[in-house]
């Protein structure tokens, strides 16, 4: 019971991490709230979690909404322990492309610009909003999702490796600004993560993918929920400012 009596929020809880996250601090004791973008998706889930589980409807791009959806949960649960910042999307493509000596194709400025709000302003607002009340409480935990793609870059992932890196750049810098108040503020980043999305793709890539990671097997969402778990207890309780990898090994490129 790692987190009794702690109120968790959590970003993306519909589903994938997020849901395995709810469901981790739940058995330790946490207090959780999740948000999602997804209604459906989102209430079933607070309903199958039980336990006094709340669902938001919240689209973290809308800071007007994040901080609605904060002040709503201090209102009736009177505190923020821990935020993960676990919201996030994908749209992938490649920065430009040329074929014959003619370009064919390149990253469109919406998908970069819509990768950039959910990812990077998205983790921002959140963070802003939770910010004040862990100042007035004497401290909490802020945890954010970044990714070996935000260590090493990837193939065709401009706008999904830029917010990734700029994840760890705000953790870093929160970390300077607010451990005075004792908020501690950590990044996680995932390797190949064995979420439903990702079991959708063929059979064939996802053999390739276990196969580039030393364990040799791709990474489940229970994994990364034990890592913010920890990170979000007192047994971390000196662990601030880091961006900790969880990929079984791998190093993307090799």
């Amino acid at each position: 019971m790692r987190l009794r009596d702690k109120v968790c929020l959590i970003t993306g809880g519909a589903a994938g991490i997020g849901k395995a996250t709810a469901e981790k601090f739940i058995r330790e004791g946490a207090q959780v709230v999740i948000c999602d973008v997804d209604q459906e998706a989102g209430q079933a889930v607070a309903e199958e979690l039980g336990n006094g589980t709340l669902f938001y409807q919240v689209d973290v791009t809308n800071r007007e909404a994040v901080q609605a959806w904060v002040d709503d949960v201090v209102a009736k649960l009177g505190r923020v322990d821990v935020l993960v910042n676990n919201a996030g999307i994908t749209r992938d493509g490649l920065f430009i492309k040329y074929k014959n000596g003619e370009l064919v194709g390149q990253m469109s400025e919406k998908d970069f610009d819509l990768v950039i709000a959910v990812n990077l302003k998205g983790v921002f607002n959140c963070a802003q909003a939770v910010t004040p009340q862990m100042i007035s409480q004497g401290g909490g935990v802020i945890l954010n999702a970044s990714s070996i793609v935000g260590l090493y870059g990837n193939f065709g992932q401009t706008n999904y490796a830029a917010t990734k890196f700029g994840v760890i750049g705000m953790t870093k810098t929160w970390s300077r600004e607010l451990g005075k108040y004792n908020i501690r503020v950590n990044a996680i980043c995932p390797g190949f993560i064995l979420t439903e999305m990702v079991q959708k793709m063929p059979e064939k890539i996802l053999e390739g993918l276990a196969a580039k990671t030393p364990l040799g097997r791709m990474g489940t969402p229970e994994d990364v929920a034990n890592l913010y778990c920890w990170l979000a207890s007192d047994e971390a309780a000196y662990i601030h400012g880091a961006a900790i990898s969880i990929d079984g090994g791998m190093v993307l490129g090799t």
